[in-house]
């Protein structure tokens, strides 16, 4: 598996499938989705995060869902966290909500892989697909006194005891923070089925256990590290995209001398069961907030890559990226 098909596969969090019953709410009878008018802002819009705070989902919903307030193309929108199992819960929850047009769901690679890797009983083409947003390099991550100087001398350890140098991510099998360091421990010469991989729930808690010491390394979205790494209580060892992020002393997989590129990505979907007015009006307004000056700015200072796309676009790449995904999976001996 080479940088040409792992373009494929831009990334983002993986889950455990659980079957919630009985949380679903009941639908509004309203003409107009989410809100009391076809022409004014959204009122009552809930976006759902399916982990932790601090997460990578975590900061994208809030960075939009302010950007949404802000550009007064929603009122006063509600972001909350429904973590557990890697984000399966909050698919189930998402599915169980049929026909309610005032909730969303942030969501990633990592939702995609968990359809597969956890038997997952909700699955995403229940769901009705609003807009792929962004696009994120993951990086390889040490403690900031890690003996680990640069991504040459994490390789030479974890080729000589796999079993002894666990990495973690905050994603289960199949998601990116799993599916970087199986595709880099195949590049370099470690067996993918050897690789002593510790799974979180979320950025947040993987960032705890990398300062505690719990995992020698870690593969993560750049963006949930980069104050730590910007305060020295982690090192970047390496990023995985095709540039060299600014403000982050680290060179690429690539530079590094690892013939791989792998990217992360995040979206938006929201329950099955809405009208086509209704899903118009949730694209529409997303659209407005992504065309927005205030968005372009969050992409800047978050380091994000735009990667809009909507609607049946993005329903067709969520597609492509299910076959994706279970095929990296069984190349590698995982799924």
């Amino acid at each position: 598996m080479r940088t040409a098909s792992l373009r494929k596969l831009t990334v983002g969090a993986v889950a455990a499938g659980l079957v919630l019953t009985g949380c679903g709410t009941t639908a509004k009878d309203n003409s107009a989705s989410g809100g009391e008018t076809e022409s004014g802002p959204i009122s009552g819009l809930r976006v759902m995060v399916p982990n932790s705070p601090g997460s990578g989902y975590d900061v994208t919903a809030r960075a939009w869902a302010q950007v949404m307030d802000d550009e007064k193309l929603a009122d006063s929108v509600e972001v909350f966290n429904l973590e557990g199992a890697g984000g399966t819960v909050g698919l189930q929850r998402l599915v169980n909500e049929k026909g309610n047009a005032e909730m969303l769901m942030q969501m990633g690679l990592g939702v995609v892989g968990a359809q597969f890797s956890n038997q997952s009983a909700a699955t995403l083409d229940q769901t009705t697909p609003i807009a792929k947003l962004i696009e994120e390099s993951e990086a390889i991550v040490v403690p900031g006194d890690s003996p680990y100087k640069t991504l040459d001398d994490l390789v030479t350890a974890w080729k000589a005891d796999p079993n002894n140098t666990p990495v973690g991510g905050a994603s289960n099998p199949g998601g990116p923070d799993h599916l970087t360091p199986m595709l880099l421990a195949q590049e370099v010469g470690v067996k993918p089925t050897d690789v002593n991989y510790v799974p979180y729930d979320g950025g947040g808690e993987l960032l705890a256990g990398i300062l505690g010491g719990d995992v020698k390394f870690a593969a993560t979205g750049i963006s949930e590290v980069s104050e730590s790494a910007a305060a020295g209580d982690v090192r970047v060892l390496a990023v995985t995209g095709d540039k060299a992020i600014e403000g982050v002393d680290a060179p690429t997989l690539k530079d590094a001398g690892v013939d791989l590129t792998f990217t992360n990505w995040r979206g938006i979907v929201a329950p099955p069961g809405l009208s086509d007015e209704e899903t118009q009006r949730l694209v529409d307004a997303v659209t407005k907030m992504h065309d927005s000056d205030a968005w372009k700015k969050v992409l800047e200072t978050q380091g994000w890559t735009d990667a809009f796309v909507t609607g049946d676009e993005f329903k067709s790449f969520l597609d492509e990226q299910s076959k994706s995904v279970e095929g990296v999976m069984g190349e590698l001996g995982l799924a």
